[in-house]
């Protein structure tokens, strides 16, 4: 078994801070002695927002070429001005305006590689943004167009900035929260000894990052499910792993997931997916 930061068994590795889901009861008799909460963070302290910023960051949001250049960076990749402006149906000259004001904004960053320049999402609390503003856009008026194959496709399995959501991610959290591997509270998550063994077992490092000051573990409200799925260090290393395995692979739209037979298989046995949650043939 991996060793665990506490030194009594009892008391459970801290899995970060939720930012946006809603709050679940604590079950059995875990302690979480040590959790992330908006005031308890390794993060570098900044100025609390006001009215002014919040409008500023609100007004770079709002114009929907820059929400196309957001939500195309949703996928995780580094993505070229010319790509972008492709996404957000604009003419490269408008697109290198738009880009300029969301790297001001600090929403977005550049990476230099040679002659060739990529842009990214600053940091996961952007992606975690835009899923909280799809959640509400969602609960608003009516789409003008019927749903599609590729809304299902995303409501089945897609990625949010690096790691997954949709139903199967609703599932993946469920399964482990039934089964006491990961306790979710307060904006919280802590893993607990069985979700630690099997963590190690399926590959994953649940232990402390010494340079990073992202949680290892915290929960984004799914947009389409209305429900929980896992984020942080932990979420992200649960997508690469499922990559990796051959769980899921990349769908034809830029963010939806296909799971795999083998997937489908691997997320029954291994993680205790009712079938019916993985649209199994099986």
């Amino acid at each position: 078994m991996m060793a665990s930061c506490w030194d009594e068994p009892r008391f459970r590795t801290p899995c970060g801070r939720n930012a946006s889901a809603v709050t679940e009861a604590l079950a059995g008799d875990l302690i979480p002695v040590c959790r992330y909460t908006w005031r308890m963070s390794t993060e570098t302290v900044t100025a609390p927002a006001n009215a002014n910023t919040i409008s500023a960051v609100a007004a770079l949001m709002g114009d929907p070429a820059r929400t196309n250049i957001l939500f195309a960076l949703m996928s995780g990749k580094a993505l070229t001005a010319t790509e972008l402006g492709y996404h957000a149906g604009v003419s490269a000259p408008t697109a290198s305006g738009h880009l300029a004001k969301l790297l001001d904004g600090q929403l977005i960053t550049l990476e230099k590689q040679g002659r060739h320049r990529y842009y990214r999402l600053a940091s996961p609390a952007v992606a975690e943004t835009l899923e909280g503003l799809t959640t509400l856009a969602a609960s608003g008026p009516k789409p003008l167009r019927p749903t599609g194959p590729k809304d299902a496709a995303m409501r089945q399995a897609r990625t949010c900035y690096d790691h997954m959501a949709g139903r199967l991610a609703v599932a993946i959290t469920d399964a482990l929260t039934s089964r006491h591997m990961l306790v979710i509270e307060d904006r919280s998550g802590l893993i607990t000894d069985e979700g630690q063994r099997f963590f190690f077992d399926i590959g994953l490092d649940v232990e402390p990052a010494a340079k990073s000051t992202r949680p290892l573990c915290r929960t984004c409200l799914d947009w389409s499910e209305r429900r929980m799925h896992l984020g942080g260090r932990l979420g992200a290393s649960l997508l690469k792993r499922s990559i990796e395995c051959n769980w899921v692979r990349p769908g034809n739209n830029s963010r939806s997931l296909i799971i795999t037979p083998k997937g489908e298989i691997d997320f029954h046995t291994l993680f205790g997916i009712p079938s019916q949650a993985l649209g199994s043939r099986m």
